[in-house]
Order: C-alpha cells, then structure tokens, then sequence
C-alpha cells in the first residue's frame, strides 16, 4: 500500500509541466537542467492550491536557471505573510525523490513522521533546500514543503531570472487574476526594486 503526503511548492513548481519533470524526468521550459525524475514516475492522484503562512522571498545564485535567484521561505511562521502555493498529493517515496533532486542528488536517510511531530528538520545545513517542514494536514495526508536551512536575514537577496518568474507566473495562473499575481509577486524581496511593475506585467 502506497504511503502519500502532499508537497507544497512556493516556486517554479508551481508550474505543474515544471513539476512532472521531477516525477517523470526531462528538462523544464527555462531551465538549463534535465532532470532524472523519481523512481516511481506516476503521476500526482491530485492536486490544488494551498496558502503557507511563511514569507516568501529569492535569493541565491541558481546555474538552472541562468544563475539568478530562485523561491524560498524564511523557516519562522509568520502571521501576516501569504505564500501562494500548488500541493500534489504524491507518494513519501517521491516527495524525497523530489527532495534529493532538488538538492542535486544529495544522499540522505529521512523519516517524514519525525518532520510531522517535530514540525521541521533541518537535514543538511548546507543544502539550499536542507530543511523540510510540515504545514499540517488535508484530507488526512500530512503537507510538506522544503526550504533553506537559513534565515531570510541571513542571506543577500538576488533578482530572479525572467523564465523562473514566468514558470511560477504560469502556474499561478490557472487560480489568480493577471493583476492578483503582479500584486502578489512584486513586493517580494529579490523582486522589489529589481523589477517594475510593467516589467512584469510583461510577463504575462
């Protein structure tokens, strides 16, 4: 019997052809990286939008996407922030085949039911996305989503590249207005002051 959690993506992910390139593998719109795909390549039995109430800011230099920043979340729940995010009701063994993707193939030994009781684990301290936390639960499946170990404080804030931008744009989309997106995205850290908002309606 198959064990399944949801995964909740803040950045390119978003974009469900992005995201199925983890599942299945190959190489996503923008992005200068094919990627392996997880062992098990089904499909997620489900799907929807989902509200993290961490910031959401860019940074760091990312080679798959022509070394610009990309999405993450500051690790300290925040009342006032609204992260939009897609979950994917996908199995535990993928959501750390994603993982390990994401963190370039970096080995590790995980147990997702310490994350749900301890509500986030920092696995690597160096991996950008070393920390897992869990957002509770749907439907009877636990949420998760991974970050930085760091604190948002912690790091320079870099300007994203303009197909990482439109990878999260279109996957947004198909929940938000055109004009609910360029709100959303345009005072976020690494965004704000590196992108106007015509710029960015441009996009679209």
């Amino acid at each position: 019997m198959k064990d399944y959690v949801w995964y909740a993506s803040y950045g390119s992910n978003i974009n469900k052809d992005r995201f199925l390139c983890y599942i299945k593998g190959g190489r996503p719109k923008g992005s200068n990286e094919t990627e392996v795909g997880c062992k098990d390549p089904t499909s997620p039995i489900d799907e929807g939008m989902f509200t993290i109430p961490y910031p959401l800011y860019f940074a760091k230099e990312a080679g798959r996407w022509d070394s610009k920043g990309v999405a993450f979340i500051d690790g300290t729940p925040n009342d006032e922030a609204v992260t939009y995010s897609k979950k994917y009701l996908i199995t535990s063994e993928q959501f750390l085949d994603v993982l390990q993707q994401e963190n370039s193939g970096l080995e590790f030994d995980m147990d997702l039911q310490k994350v749900k009781k301890s509500g986030s684990l920092v696995f690597r301290k160096k991996a950008w996305y070393g920390r897992i936390l869990y957002l509770g639960d749907d439907g009877g499946y636990p949420i998760f989503t991974f970050t930085a170990p760091w604190d948002a404080d912690e790091v320079t804030f870099n300007k994203p590249s303009i197909e990482y931008l439109e990878t999260i744009i279109t996957g947004l989309k198909e929940y938000k207005s055109n004009e609910e997106i360029i709100r959303y995205l345009e005072q976020k850290p690494g965004i704000r002051g590196n992108y106007t908002t015509e710029e960015l309606t441009r996009l679209f």
